[in-house]
């Protein structure tokens, strides 16, 4: 069994998964736009070339996602997606490339649970934990 977050973008998935194979190495595995759909009801207005479905592998996991509505107001609440890396020096260089254009709220640094932890909200407003395992 297997958990896959289905994250709305409302509007900027494509670029949040073109975002993500830069800085995680995610390869794109599927992205269909609206105007690919057979019913035109399916797309929201102005949206043809938007994201209705998208499939991005991050090392062993899947994140689905699209533009949703398109409304331009993603709202990623209650959850984060959680980063675990091998090193020190990878978890900082991820973390740092996440946090571009996004906040940090809480930098980098060791814990009692592991030699490096850290919180952030991405450029698209998704919360991300990168830390590393003892």
């Amino acid at each position: 069994m297997q958990i896959e977050p289905y994250l709305y973008f409302e509007g900027c998935a494509e670029q949040a998964a073109h975002f993500y194979q830069t800085v995680l190495g995610a390869e794109i595995l599927a992205l269909l736009r609206y105007s690919d759909s057979p019913d035109p009801t399916m797309c929201p207005e102005g949206g043809a070339d938007k994201v209705m479905h998208m499939n991005l592998k991050i090392g062993d996991s899947i994140i689905m996602g699209s533009d949703g509505r398109c409304t331009g107001q993603s709202q990623f609440q209650g959850f984060a997606l959680t980063l675990n890396l091998k090193t020190v020096e990878d978890a900082q260089r991820r973390f740092d490339r996440l946090a571009e254009g996004g906040e940090i709220q809480m930098p980098m640094a060791e814990t009692f649970f592991s030699p490096a932890f850290g919180m952030l909200t991405d450029r698209f407003g998704v919360p991300w934990m990168v830390l590393v395992q003892p």
